[in-house]
């Protein structure tokens, strides 16, 4: 009888209950005991959820309050050492303090928060674990215990779900030379306790996962798998590998015949891989397919993946699970909350809830026979069918152009040696030009307003009013605050993607599908249902209106086609590659339009670049072609005096720094301040040709930073780059902080160029 599980269920709630609590409590509006309610109703209704929707196994240590991996960080004991000194802060302000760098009580001073990354190629970030010589492990599993009982109380059959040891490790990044499996054998008995107390609890299944088995690895971590989990085996405690994100490819000889019970694998990216698995892994296992895309929406064609599994199911039997491929933190609660999508779409989709339905309806399908679901099985045939088939889908005319496009449609006519000296003399920048990302607070006041539009309290014209007004004031704060390169502020923008895709045919939006980027920061991805075309300009009124507020140079802002892609839930019926060209080529019609409208700087931000990448290195190269190319059809055209910016963060670059360059954008920013500058290592050995602005202040981060400190953090840049090619900008937009914290930030930062000036000039 096969059965279904979960690998984890989104934690902020359906209406992101979690998000608001966090930070009622940062601001003192709540106490930690509130919080912990909350988040004990969360857990409850998740777990009730999931028991609903039929599921034998329910994953429990899925829920954080930010991160599962600083969580794994808290339970090892392993605090940097910087955080160390204000042992009188509870253990919850410690935790925000290592993620936020700030926490709400007043004894625990200001101190750089952790390094923040991409988990794997997700639009989800995680805490980067640091060691140090110091690094010295303790284990503190009481939360997670607690959450077992309180789920084993409450009558559901508890998996626990913990982060893997080599997962974990490799995760991290160690410092004075500190190499992260070299603290493995450190590690292991700490593992080997907290696998007797779950045991003790009578937890018949522990969830461990291992996702860098997805990726390519070392012999020496290969080897490390085996000599761990020999150590890991405890009698009583069955443990279930669980690996996500790709297929195993090499590393599946590595696992094959671990001592481990059970492995899930992702059989919607690693589909092709079932079938060798089931060959070499041992006969006694049981196998958990990954049979439902826990990263996109899309509704699965349950008829199909009936006929595959069936004889699957034949062999294995009992030893057969299903789950989603992934845990469902990657999609959005429950489709049911929705009313505003277009009609017919609606039909096409699948969030965290309905994806478990799914499951069940294949396991009573497998279990039972077809007839016991045969009318949902109906159903979802004419969804599959309807999908394939609709007119919503399909623009002739955006086809038409993508076929017409030839080599030279994807690079600039000058080199950039000649559109530097064009540039230079059109904007007459001083060294060290100073610039923003581009967004400056959305204050309470905006959001209001916003809401009021929305709910048609107040009419377009006065919405529009509103906004102008705002933009006339980030443009006068600019201005005293004597920044070179203004940019308007982004007011009427709710969103870096979402503003685009609301204007652009072939996308579409939830109205509740929030799902977490990082701790309380919660993102609704546009939903790419069929061909992008732009209908009409989407940003030239508003920048053309903020430059003729200021003689100094305003820039155009516009969110790039790779990030486009990868921060939507995009259509999987057609090659990746061919969505973002579409989406480029709507962006160029815009981008051309702006410098019509006379925008001589125009940014075109890539944060998910690197994001985008595969997680096995030889595919890197067909995927960096494609979205290299997509990034220059989406600027081509323009005159060689207009500047092309870029920007990136929370990436690492060294790998990927030939197809940086290959962008052939004229200035690109970066984050840098959180890795201490850590990122130009990129640029030690590959001479980067055009301009850089290594970000001086962490946005992400109540810190507010000193004019020293960004000296110092340009310093180090001038180590690697010469100073005619920097930039000082902050690391990313200004959106989520407050004024009060922005004004003296910048002032600070304009005032570290103009002493750097007075070193370099």
């Amino acid at each position: 009888m096969a059965k279904i599980h979960n690998l984890g269920f989104p934690r902020i709630g359906a209406r992101r209950e979690l998000k608001f609590a966090l930070e009622r409590y940062w601001k003192g509006d709540d106490t930690a005991d509130q919080l912990e309610a909350v988040a004990t109703a969360l857990r409850k209704e998740n777990w009730e959820r999931q028991k609903q929707a039929g599921l034998n196994l329910i994953p429990v240590g899925d829920f954080s309050f930010y991160d599962q991996v600083l969580d794994t960080s808290f339970l090892l004991g392993n605090i940097p050492t910087r955080f160390q000194n204000s042992p009188s802060v509870s253990t919850l302000n410690q935790y925000f303090r290592v993620a936020r760098g700030l926490s709400p009580d007043p004894q625990a001073e200001p101190v750089r928060a952790a390094e923040m990354t991409k988990w794997f190629d997700t639009n989800y970030h995680y805490l980067v674990p640091e060691f140090e010589a110091e690094t010295q492990f303790e284990l503190n599993p009481e939360r997670l215990l607690n959450q077992i009982k309180e789920a084993q109380d409450l009558g559901y059959a508890a998996k626990p779900v913990i982060l893997g040891p080599l997962s974990y490790l490799w995760l991290g990044k160690g410092h004075s030379g500190i190499q992260p499996l070299d603290l493995l054998e450190q590690l292991i008995p700490l593992y080997s306790r907290l696998l007797s107390e779950i045991s003790r609890l009578g937890v018949e299944w522990l969830q461990i996962d291992e996702p860098i088995l997805a990726l390519d690895l070392p012999d020496s971590w290969k080897k490390a798998f085996e000599v761990t989990y020999h150590q890991l085996r405890h009698p009583g405690l069955k443990i279930l590998m669980a690996t996500y994100f790709g297929p195993l490819a090499d590393n599946l000889t590595t696992i094959a015949h671990l001592p481990v019970e059970g492995l899930h694998i992702d059989a919607v990216r690693g589909r092709d891989e079932v079938t060798i698995v089931l060959d070499k892994i041992s006969g006694y296992k049981t196998i958990s397919l990954g049979v439902i895309d826990g990263r996109n929406i899309w509704r699965s064609d349950l008829n199909a993946l009936l006929q595959w599994l069936k004889p699957i199911h034949e062999k294995l039997g009992d030893r057969l699970w299903l789950a989603p491929s992934c845990s469902l933190l990657h999609v959005p609660v429950d489709l049911e909350q929705e009313d505003q999508l277009p009609e017919g779409v609606a039909g096409w989709l699948s969030f965290a809830q309905q994806k478990l339905e799914e499951l069940n309806i294949l396991a009573i399908a497998l279990n039972d026979g077809e007839d016991k679901v045969a009318g949902q099985l109906d159903v979802n045939a004419s969804a599959i069918f309807n999908r394939r088939h609709s007119s919503l889908v399909n623009n002739v005319s955006v086809k038409e152009k993508l076929a017409q496009l030839g080599d030279d449609s994807f690079f600039r006519s000058d080199t950039f040696e000649v559109r530097r000296q064009l540039q230079h003399q059109a904007l007459g920048l001083p060294l060290f030009p100073t610039t923003t990302i581009g967004s400056f607070p959305q204050t309470a006041d905006i959001r209001r307003q916003r809401q009021q539009f929305k709910s048609g309290e107040i009419s377009q014209e006065q919405y529009h009013q509103a906004m102008q007004e705002e933009i006339r004031k980030a443009v006068a704060e600019q201005e005293a605050l004597d920044i070179d390169v203004l940019v308007h502020g982004e007011a009427e923008r709710n969103d870096m993607v979402e503003y685009f895709g609301e204007q652009l045919d072939g996308y579409c939006f939830s109205r509740y599908g929030w799902v977490q980027s990082y701790g309380s920061r919660c993102v609704k991805p546009p939903i790419i249902y069929g061909d992008v075309a732009r209908p009409k300009a989407m940003t030239v009124a508003w920048t053309q209106f903020a430059q003729e507020q200021t003689l100094r140079p305003m820039k155009g802002m516009l969110t790039g086609p790779i990030t486009m892609l990868q921060w939507s839930f995009v259509r999987d019926d057609q090659p990746r590659e061919q969505t973002a060209w579409q989406i480029a080529l709507a962006l160029q019609e815009e981008v051309l339009d702006l410098e019509q409208a006379g925008i001589r700087i125009i940014q075109m931000d890539e944060p998910a670049l690197r994001e985008g990448l595969p997680l096995r290195k030889s595919e890197w190269k067909n995927y960096l072609a494609w979205a290299t190319r997509a990034f220059r059809l989406s600027v081509y055209g323009v005159q060689p005096a207009t500047q092309i910016h870029t920007h990136m963060c929370y990436s690492e670059f060294n790998d990927i720094i030939g197809a940086i360059a290959e962008l052939d954008a004229d200035v690109i920013t970066i984050e840098t301040s959180r890795s201490d500058m850590e990122l130009l290592d990129a640029f030690v050995n590959f001479s980067y040709p055009n301009d850089i602005g290594p970000g001086v202040y962490d946005i992400h981060s109540p810190n507010i930073p000193t004019q020293r400190a960004i000296v110092e953090l340009m310093e180090k840049a001038l180590k690697h780059i010469p100073a005619q090619q920097l930039w000082i900008n902050p690391d990313c937009g200004l959106k989520t902080r407050g004024w009060d914290e922005v004004r003296p930030a910048l002032r600070a930062m304009v005032n570290a160029a103009k002493a750097l000036r007075l070193r370099h000039e």
